[in-house]
């Protein structure tokens, strides 16, 4: 049977919705042979196990344990999900301070039993922190942790599917970047409809301007909206965005989406957020990211949130001050 890589891809917190459609995801799209599914709730992991050895995939040596120290053990492959899940009324970051301990331990953990490792994708919320507090403790280099942000764009192309009631493959290349949050930065200039610039279609009578407003409004609070619909936060699409993106990190199809990533240039300095990027068996890597001037100031406000956030794990002693990170991570 034929797989990307022999090598030991670890679910973190498969016992939730998010980790074992990642799992099941991994395994429909013949990622390795050797996956091990990890979450310390040891009932619900076993039951997810069961579920999983029912589907019957053929060639996957499947295993699963509720011993951290044995889930990570000679992994190459890591995907996290195990923060606490955002429930109705909340925002990404009234997550912050739970995740972002859970976060430091996590990447303690890498540190100790897979130092090997060659890539970590972080999706739990809020991703941009808990994927740097990850980064920072792990001991990893910066093309080796990433997180999750491609949800956004996603959901601006659907939003741009269903006004046009057109086939998502017309509408191309949708940008979100900064944030994964409130304060996302959503761009227009990067996308076109049927090979014509966005720009030039947004303020006419194919897309009034209000409109768009509104239509970057849903973008923003798409999960939100998930929450109200389902009463619970969303889990195929991450777990699948997710899992593409660990593909394309064992050499598989190229990552078609932002991805969250460290940052520090002349711009932006110590942070980690949704850039544009290439994704290979090399790791992340960051590439301009252009748009119009209001687009800029947008991505600029988003940045500013996100050195809020951090600067209040800081405080709160979960992170020491940006000096002293080469001490803990001598790649930062």
């Amino acid at each position: 049977m034929d797989f990307l890589t022999q090598d030991k891809l670890v679910i973190v917190g498969a016992a939730g919705m998010i980790g074992s459609n990642m799992a099941q995801t991994a395994m429909m799209m013949r990622l390795t042979p050797n996956i091990c599914i990890y979450d310390p709730y040891a009932p619900a992991l076993e039951g997810v196990a069961e579920e999983l050895y029912a589907c019957a995939f053929e060639g996957v040596n499947l295993t699963f344990t509720s011993d951290v120290k044995e889930a990570l053990t000679g992994a190459k492959y890591i995907v996290n999900s195990g923060g606490a899940a955002r429930k109705a009324g909340m925002t990404r970051e009234d997550l912050l301070k739970g995740n972002a301990e859970i976060a430091e331990q996590f990447g303690k953990d890498v540190r100790a039993y897979c130092p090997d490792v060659k890539h970590v994708v972080v999706v739990f919320n809020p991703a941009d922190i808990t994927g740097l507090i990850t980064l920072l403790y792990s001991g990893l280099k910066p093309s080796q942790v990433s997180t999750l942000a491609a949800l956004d764009s996603t959901r601006l192309q659907h939003e741009l599917v269903k006004w046009f009631d057109i086939p998502a493959e017309r509408v191309v290349n949708c940008r979100t970047y900064g944030g994964h949050g409130e304060q996302m930065a959503v761009f227009a200039s990067t996308t076109s409809i049927d090979g014509k610039p966005l720009t030039e279609i947004i303020g006419t009578e194919a897309l009034p301007a209000d409109e768009w407003e509104a239509m970057k409004v849903r973008v923003i609070q798409g999960g939100k909206h998930i929450i109200d619909l389902r009463g619970r936060s969303s889990f195929q699409s991450p777990a699948y965005l997710s899992i593409e993106m660990i593909a394309a990190t064992m050499g598989g199809k190229p990552f078609r989406w932002p991805v969250g990533t460290y940052v520090n240039n002349n711009h932006f300095q110590h942070i980690m957020m949704a850039m544009e990027t290439t994704v290979d068996a090399q790791g992340v890597h960051v590439k301009p990211v252009e748009g119009n001037k209001t687009e800029q100031a947008e991505l600029q406000k988003s940045y500013e949130h996100l050195c809020e956030l951090r600067d209040e794990v800081i405080k709160l002693g979960i992170m020491p001050p940006i000096e002293k990170w080469p001490e803990l991570n001598k790649n930062l």
